[in-house]
């Protein structure tokens, strides 16, 4: 098995400077320099799932080990640089990354609607 890119990144917050928070509106930055890196390191099929392809079915096999390590990697990657409030809310045992990645855009797109009338009422008023 060769070396994986991905591997080799030993301070994630180098690349991705940002702390995702819930009280700032930095989710659009954050993801966007998130999948920045995980495409220039190879692992874009742990957000955007590949048509007909899954993790590897046999868990013994050298593949599925290299599967697994590299979706821990990106896991500790989304880990590290958000809030500990956020990653109280996603956090969940036996997670993969793309589970991560999808309950954070959940969390941070499904409010749009209501920020942005709650944001007009705001402006309304001043």
């Amino acid at each position: 098995m060769e070396f994986h890119p991905a591997l080799a990144v030993s301070n994630i917050k180098n690349h991705i400077p940002i702390v995702l928070e819930m009280e700032k509106d930095q989710y659009g930055t954050w993801a966007e320099l998130f999948r920045i890196h995980v495409r220039s390191h190879r692992v874009l099929h742990h957000i955007v799932p590949v048509k007909n392809k899954t993790s590897p079915a046999d868990t013994f096999s050298a593949e599925y080990e290299q599967w697994t390590t590299l979706d821990n990697t990106f896991l500790q990657w989304i880990y590290s640089t958000i809030s500990t409030d956020l990653l109280t809310i996603i956090l969940e045992p036996d997670s993969i990354g793309m589970e991560a990645w999808n309950r954070l855009a959940d969390i941070f797109q499904d409010n749009q609607n209501a920020r942005a009338v709650s944001l007009e009422q705001e402006f309304s008023n001043t």
